[in-house]
């Protein structure tokens, strides 16, 4: 964060300084963190209210490691009685986000010597945000520092902290924004007006929530209104919902896709057996080849979407082709590739799920299989999906078999409208299985794999399967732990306090903080 006074803090905020003689001119010129552990000198410690614990009760813990002040609802003390330094709020989530607005307030309107023009860029979709802001991340980082999420941080906690990492050298400001009803992202645009503002997907994530696709897309629309003025919306042309939301943009639309009348477009699409696709990329009338490492056709139109920020944001056609070609996948858990030494292949894609992103992994596994090596899914329930939640997960059951998937290991009761559908669908009796939970899947599979197979693995964060995909994948690599992240929790975290979560299932606390991070949708 840039530095400020702990005065300029509490006028950011609408606080009040604590205790009466605490010196205004304090500087907090450290990391806003919400977790004490990630406290550095000069830090400022958010304490959140949490659901299972109190981000306060660690704010002595977070001056004693360096913290120059606390962001919190109440006077605290340390072990010793004395005053902790503390902007006392009536609303710990609300300071936070009001911090985070002034922050980036000054650091568009700073004409000091020596300060970039910073781009705010925003990303929502029902699905693909977070490969999005990856790729993104890839894209923007070779012409100038560009600050993007951890994580799935893209809710009302998340992406203040994400704004809040930014300063003076920024040039550009990627956002993962997400929303779990109406409203959600008019709050979130409200802290961080996008220049440029990108629609994905309207899918059918979460409509348990949001009642009904109508409702997904008034609630996606609402970041194209958020625009800053002379902001940009780039908008998915193979997406009714999104290309409609055209009308709502204040300024400049560009548009991505497939379709012949799209701005930015792939032609020439081709997978080849990895599950890889690759195409000519064409914008403005000029191709230029793609070959994604990313697996799964899918990608596409997140690569697409990328493609079209960078090039609004001036880099050359020929620069944004090659980086694609070169971006290899950032966050855990998504279509995370792994080759052991015992001949499986693992597809680790357990962070999220829904029946757009459940569709997608299986047509990839399918492909990735081929004629010649089997092919296991092992699947488990998609959260929040409301009154469509049986017919959705029978959808599937009937989708393994018109792919012809040679395993089906359906993964809790909830996810057992899989197993019903496939049956019905006229698999075999030996083609399905299931099992309670991930201990029992984890033994079945010790039991089942055999050199050749490639497995899925895949369910909302909330079903748990992520802590099935570490398990899969840590046998291809030789600490034991997926790309050296530590075994047992997402994210490396070290026991499962950290501060992104999916699918609205907490994975930890942050100090406290149920969900504090990543669960918007």
């Amino acid at each position: 964060m840039i530095a400020l006074t702990v005065a300029e803090v509490a006028a950011a905020t609408g606080g009040r300084l604590h205790p009466d003689g605490l010196d205004p001119a304090r500087m907090v010129h450290g990391p806003v963190v919400v977790d004490s552990r990630q406290v550095e000198a000069g830090s400022l410690f958010v304490a959140l209210p949490g659901e299972h614990a109190d981000g306060h009760d660690y704010a002595a813990a977070a001056v004693s490691a360096g913290a120059a002040l606390v962001l919190g609802a109440r006077p605290v003390t340390g072990p010793d009685g004395a005053d902790l330094p503390v902007v006392v709020v009536d609303d710990v989530e609300r300071a936070l986000g009001d911090l985070a607005r002034e922050v980036l307030l000054r650091l568009r309107t700073d004409d000091e010597t020596g300060a970039t023009r910073l781009s705010v860029v925003g990303v929502t979709g029902s699905v693909g945000k977070t490969t999005t802001k990856d790729l993104l991340l890839q894209l923007l980082t070779p012409t100038g520092p560009t600050i993007a999420p951890v994580a799935s941080f893209n809710n009302e906690i998340g992406l203040p902290l994400t704004v809040l990492r930014a300063d003076e050298s920024t040039r550009y400001l990627v956002l993962e924004m997400g929303a779990s009803g109406l409203g959600h992202l008019t709050y979130l645009t409200g802290i961080a007006p996008p220049d440029v503002s990108v629609v994905l997907v309207v899918g059918s994530a979460h409509l348990g929530e949001f009642g009904g696709i109508e409702a997904v897309a008034r609630a996606k629309s609402e970041i194209v209104a958020g625009l800053a003025p002379g902001g940009v919306a780039v908008l998915n042309a193979d997406d009714m919902r999104v290309a409609a939301m055209a009308d709502l943009a204040p300024g400049d639309v560009t548009t991505f896709g497939t379709t012949a009348g799209a701005d930015v477009r792939a032609t020439g699409l081709r997978v080849d057996r990895a599950g890889r696709a690759s195409f000519t990329l064409t914008a403005g009338g000029a191709p230029a080849d793609v070959a994604l490492r990313l697996v799964g056709e899918h990608h596409v139109h997140n690569a697409l979407a990328a493609a079209t920020v960078a090039l609004r944001l001036g880099v050359p056609l020929a620069d944004v082709a090659e980086r694609l070609s070169g971006a290899g996948p950032l966050s855990p858990h998504r279509m995370h590739v792994v080759e052991r030494p015992d001949g499986v292949t693992v597809i680790d894609d357990s962070y999220n799920a829904n029946p757009d992103s459940m569709r997608a992994a299986l047509k990839t596994l399918a492909i990735v299989s081929g004629r010649d090596r089997r092919s296991v899914a092992v699947l488990g329930e998609m959260l929040e999906l409301g009154e469509d939640h049986r017919t959705a997960h029978e959808a599937l059951g009937l989708m393994v078999v018109r792919l012809n998937i040679g395993l089906t290991v359906v993964v809790g009761a909830g996810a057992q409208p899989i197993a019903d559908g496939a049956l019905r669908e006229g698999s075999w009796g030996d083609e399905v299985a299931m099992v309670d939970d991930v201990d029992s899947a984890a033994a079945f599979l010790a039991d089942e794999l055999r050199p050749g197979d490639v497995v899925l693995v895949k369910s909302s964060y909330g079903a748990g399967l992520w802590r099935l995909g570490d398990i899969l994948t840590a046998a291809g690599t030789p600490d034991g732990a997926p790309d050296g992240r530590t075994a047992g929790t997402p994210d490396g975290a070290p026991d499962g306090r950290t501060a992104g979560t999916a699918d609205g299932t907490p994975d930890g606390t942050a100090d406290g903080a149920a969900e504090p991070a990543g669960t918007g949708r």
